[in-house]
C-alpha cells in the first residue's frame, strides 16, 4: 500500500496545504512532505494523529472501499479534546465528519469557559443549547441563549461562544471547521 501518495490525497480533498497538516498535527511541514514522497514510514501514533487531523480512522484508510459506510457512532467512536486554559471540552460526535459538508460536535462549557475566538472562514454554523446559558459573539455584536433555544450564523467575522454558568451545546459547523 502507497502510504504517503493516499496521505496526499487525503490531505487535498480536505483542503489543506502540507504546512497546515503539519500543524493541526503538530508536526513538521518537512515530516509530511518526506511522508506524502514515501521517503519516511510515520509510527502508529503519528500515523493516527495525522488521520485524525485528516477525518478518517486507521481502520477506514485501510479498509476496502467496498466495505459499508458507517451510521451509527458511539462514544467509543468520539474524539474529546479538553482546553482547561479556555475551560471547554469538544467531543466529536461523528469522528469522520471533517471530510464531509457538516461537522457536529458536542460542545460543553465549564462556568466562566469559552471557546478559542475563532477568525471569519466560509461557511455556517448551527447550534442547539442543550443546558444552561450561552453568550454568542459575532464580531461586536452579543447574543444570549438558553436551553432549548437555537442559533445559526454566517461565520464572515471573528466568532466564539462563552458561559458564565457553563452550558452544553450540539454545534454543527458547514463546512468543517474544528
Amino acid at each position: 500500500m502507497d502510504i504517503g501518495h493516499r496521505i496526499r490525497d487525503l490531505r487535498k480533498k480536505q483542503g489543506l496545504t502540507q504546512e497546515e497538516l503539519a500543524d493541526r498535527a503538530e508536526l513538521s511541514k518537512g515530516f509530511i512532505s518526506q511522508l506524502e514522497r514515501d521517503m519516511t514510514s510515520p509510527s502508529i501514533s503519528t500515523l493516527e494523529d495525522i488521520l485524525q487531523c485528516l477525518g478518517t480512522s486507521i481502520g477506514e484508510f485501510f479498509r476496502s472501499e467496498k466495505e459499508q459506510e458507517q451510521i451509527v457512532f458511539t462514544e467509543e467512536d468520539y474524539f474529546v479534546k479538553e482546553d482547561k486554559e479556555y475551560g471547554n471540552r469538544i467531543q466529536w460526535i461523528i469522528p469522520n465528519a471533517q471530510k464531509n459538508t457538516m461537522e457536529p460536535i458536542y460542545l460543553h462549557l465549564d462556568a466562566k469557559g469559552s471557546t478559542y475566538p475563532d477568525n471569519p472562514h466560509e461557511g455556517e454554523e448551527f447550534g442547539y443549547v442543550l443546558r444552561g446559558e450561552i453568550v454568542i459573539h459575532l464580531g461586536k455584536e452579543i447574543h444570549t441563549a438558553g436551553k432549548g433555544d437555537s442559533f445559526y450564523y454566517t461565520a464572515d467575522r471573528t466568532h466564539y461562544i462563552s458561559s458564565e454558568k457553563g452550558a452544553d451545546i450540539l454545534w454543527v459547523t458547514s463546512p468543517p471547521s474544528f
